[in-house]
């Protein structure tokens, strides 16, 4: 049986195959179907199938690929109805320089992204597209982001030529018929083209894991465009995730009033049963999934999660600021994931995941570094080859995957997919110096001063001075579709909606400080929870903070470390603030503000010259 076969409600034409409508709705999809037309033209698949987002749809499509050799089925023993995905060596992460913003102006791209005229990319990206689905077959993918209907929600339409894709994007995203639905009567969408850029010649044998060298991952914002060629790896080829939920859609929030960001989102429920609910932007390895999936060290606290990587913020008529998570699912980076560290994700795990790019036991489970402390005598690296602990070299690839869906977590809340109130957003890098570790900003200008600035060192500073840092305003660098200086200002805007007594407060917290030697000097992990109870004490105004140059700290003794040991040395160090090192910094970010010319708000400029002045006089 082919997938074409699961549909009750399809017909074929000319190789299609794609809805049976009439009337109204016929004319509502007319647009979608001139499109997908026109990309089976260009793309020349052998033939066109339209998806629904089933479970038989997606038992099919295992079926079929675990036949072909590119999934491999793991013991439903130790992990039910999950499978294994080795990629091409050379495919195994996104390709930020081979991804563009092709706005109309230049301007409008800012020196942070990759800009190219739309017109000389339109034609370029024609020439690699001809032909490029020849001997495979096209699947539409219609989808949400965020529940079918939801009020906050966005629609999209896929079409790609990797069934990998198919699968990975029913897990992420609400792919289903209702989609065509809404298209039907109207509503917006976006259009995704994805292609592995590997045609077949008649009689030609496939390969496990079809791309090409050649990549492009651009983004047509005026257009609400994305298309990807040569790449099947996650973002480069699962459409919905960083393309659209954060690209496009950063571009969506701009001109509509809302923001697409790249945050996690968890409630917090204190002792007293009281809710509350936490965004948080972090750059990769500084801690985010971890804390989407904190399991607090102190009694009587929990945390739900809600969002794990992406989440929409909308001011409300109420004056607070609304959230949503508008993934399905959690598309996860493996290594490092284990007992020790995130007991909730390895639960998570527990079956209907798509891992990729990880070891395989002999026993036909999977492994990765940091799933146990102790690795397993054997085992079938990430590229299929035999591999021990004397190997030398990571059984799994340090950017493995696992796909799975959200509802199967632990922790999530029982509302996860509802829109929520906001009451604090938090910035954090990873700061061997300087940073302390929980900082509250003054008012929200100030807050949207600490999310421009977000940095991480790239190496550890020496004594007293500042080191190399990578600059991440917002954790959204290689995600925002827009200038990043129009961003901070809308940023700005999008706070003047609020009330200034419902909006988020906002904070800066830092894990990642070290000592002299090395050595951190917060545990960490649970313990963030520590941070996170003095921060809802704070929005309860149950404790006063100490005022500081960079922001308000906590009074000495109002932050619980009970029972961690730490001398009254180390949280001196956790806390200090040395006036000549952050003069420094200043003149850093000045530098970078620089970069951006004239567009930087002058809120923000004079947000680092009240710093410099404080710094003067503290």
């Amino acid at each position: 049986m082919s997938i074409a076969e699961i549909s009750q409600d399809t017909h074929t034409t000319a190789g299609h195959t794609e809805p049976a409508s009439t009337g109204a709705a016929a004319a509502g999809l007319q647009a979608l179907r001139d499109w997908v037309d026109a990309i089976a033209a260009l793309a020349q698949p052998d033939q066109v199938l339209w998806c629904n987002g089933s479970q038989r749809e997606s038992d099919l499509l295992t079926k079929q690929m675990v036949a072909e050799g590119k999934l491999i089925k793991l013991n439903p023993e130790w992990r039910p109805n999950s499978y294994l995905a080795r990629s091409a060596p050379s495919d195994v992460a996104r390709v930020e320089g081979r991804t563009f913003i092709c706005s109309e102006r230049e301007d409008d791209a800012g020196p942070t992204n990759n800009w190219q005229d739309p017109a000389s990319m339109r034609d370029e990206l024609a020439g690699v597209f001809s032909g490029s689905m020849r001997g495979r077959t096209m699947y539409v993918v219609p989808f949400s982001m965020g529940p079918i209907g939801g009020p906050l929600s966005q629609l999209g339409v896929q079409v790609t030529d990797s069934a990998y894709a198919v699968l990975s994007m029913g897990i992420m995203t609400r792919t289903s018929d209702a989609v065509l639905d809404l298209i039907a009567d109207g509503t917006p969408w976006v259009r995704a083209v994805h292609s592995v850029g590997a045609p077949l010649a008649p009689g030609e044998d496939d390969v496990a894991w079809p791309c090409n060298e050649t990549k492009y991952i651009v983004q047509f914002p005026e257009s609400r465009e994305v298309w990807s060629y040569g790449s099947g790896y996650g973002g480069n080829a699962l459409l919905a995730k960083k393309c659209i939920a954060l690209r496009i859609a950063s571009v969506m929030g701009r001109d509509e009033g809302w923001l697409a960001e790249h945050m996690l989102l968890i409630r917090v429920i204190s002792p007293e049963g009281r809710s509350y609910h936490v965004a948080a932007a972090f750059p990769s390895a500084c801690g985010k999934t971890n804390l989407a999936m904190l399991r607090p060290t102190i009694p009587g606290w929990r945390v739900e999660t809600l969002g794990d990587d992406i989440v929409w913020l909308r001011p409300g008529e109420d004056g607070r600021m609304w959230a949503i998570n508008p993934e399905a699912g959690f598309f996860g980076v493996a290594p490092g994931t284990g007992e020790s560290t995130n007991v909730t994700a390895v639960e998570t795990l527990w079956g209907n995941t798509i891992f990729t790019n990880v070891a395989l036991r002999d026993d036909g489970d999977v492994w990765w570094e940091g799933l146990t402390d102790t690795p397993p005598a054997h085992l079938t690296d990430w590229e299929g080859n035999d591999w021990t602990p004397d190997s030398g070299r990571p059984a799994a690839h340090p950017n493995s995957r696992f796909t799975v869906g959200a509802a199967q977590c632990p922790a999530i809340a029982s509302d996860w997919e509802d829109a929520v109130p906001l009451d604090a957003i938090l910035f954090g890098g990873r700061r061997a110096t300087n940073v302390p570790l929980v900082v509250e900003a003054t008012d929200w200008t100030h807050g949207v001063f600490m999310g421009a600035t977000i940095s991480s060192e790239k190496t550890a500073a020496a004594e007293g001075t500042v080191g190399e840092l990578r600059r991440d305003p917002f954790a959204m660098l290689p995600f925002c579709g827009y200038n990043m200086a129009d961003y901070w200002a809308h940023w700005l805007r999008i706070g003047q909606e609020l009330r200034f007594d419902r909006s988020p407060r906002m904070f800066q917290v830092n894990w990642f400080r070290k000592d002299d030697d090395g050595s951190f000097l917060w545990p960490g992990f649970g313990d963030n929870s520590r941070v996170i109870e003095w921060i809802i004490r704070r929005l309860d105004g149950d404790v006063p903070a100490t005022e500081t140059p960079i922001g308000r700290v906590p009074v000495p003794g109002d932050l619980n470390v009970d029972g961690l040991g730490l001398a009254e040395e180390t949280l001196g160090k956790l806390f200090a603030i040395d006036a000549e090192s952050w003069q420094a910094e200043a003149d850093l970010t000045e530098e970078f503000f620089d970069s951006f010319g004239t567009k930087v708000p002058a809120a923000l400029r004079a947000e680092l010259a009240s710093l410099r002045y404080r710094l003067r006089t503290s």
